[in-house]
């Protein structure tokens, strides 16, 4: 056990580095792809059929591919046509597409969980559609939404470690570059794991609490 904490004490640093890494290209991801979901689902909700049928059918492919393969397309896919992208830029270009089409079913959910007695008043008391939507609607839809949508960042975290495949350095490729050079693969790979429960565990618990005390406010 004393040899494997200081296995670990020697690969630490080179995993934290890798670790953030993960963080950044997380951070970068919901950046764009919780604005991209909020715009699709606001289109799969729109008015005009040309508009809601392209959300539609963005929002199924972007549900319907695995975000290994989104990040293969744009790393390797797109570099065949003549656009070469960075590793970092095809991970949080692949991961935002990922994100904006679940998210935008999230969003959707929570627009929708808003009472239709809501819309009602606004209209009554003269608001335009566009009013109704800014001031009420999207305040309270996007509330709801907030729990899933914290969720959901953990599992874009998690979904980092497919990365290894278009050579971006983050945690799990630090870990097989480690394993590779060491042989020790168990070893590295479970302080890996430590590394990556370390950040979701505790974002469990916040999401959870955080659910708890806004669905006690709502009631």
């Amino acid at each position: 056990m004393s040899e494997i904490l200081e296995f670990w004490g020697e690969w630490l640093p080179t995993l934290l580095d890798g670790l953030l890494v993960s963080l950044k290209v997380t951070a970068a991801s919901l950046a764009l792809g919780i604005p991209l979901g909020l715009v699709l689902a606001l289109a799969v909700k729109a008015k005009s059929a040309p508009l809601r049928i392209a959300a539609l059918i963005a929002v199924e492919i972007g549900r319907g591919t695995p975000a290994l393969v989104l990040l293969q397309f744009t790393y390797f896919g797109l570099a065949s046509t003549g656009l070469t992208l960075s590793s970092y830029a095809a991970a949080v270009a692949a991961l935002a597409a990922c994100t904006g089409a679940y998210t935008s079913e999230i969003i959707r959910a929570g627009l929708e969980a808003v009472p239709q007695g809501q819309s009602e008043a606004a209209i009554a008391i003269g608001f335009s559609r566009m009013d109704q939507l800014r001031y009420v609607v999207l305040p309270q839809g996007l509330r709801i939404a907030v729990p899933p949508l914290l969720g959901f960042s953990i599992l874009i975290f998690q979904s980092t470690s497919l990365c290894y495949a278009i050579a971006l350095p983050e945690l799990m490729s630090q870990a097989y570059s480690v394993g590779s050079n060491t042989f020790r693969y168990m070893p590295i790979l479970i302080l890996a794991g430590l590394l990556f429960a370390a950040i979701c565990i505790p974002a469990t618990l916040l999401v959870s609490r955080l659910e708890h005390r806004l669905d006690r406010h709502t009631r």
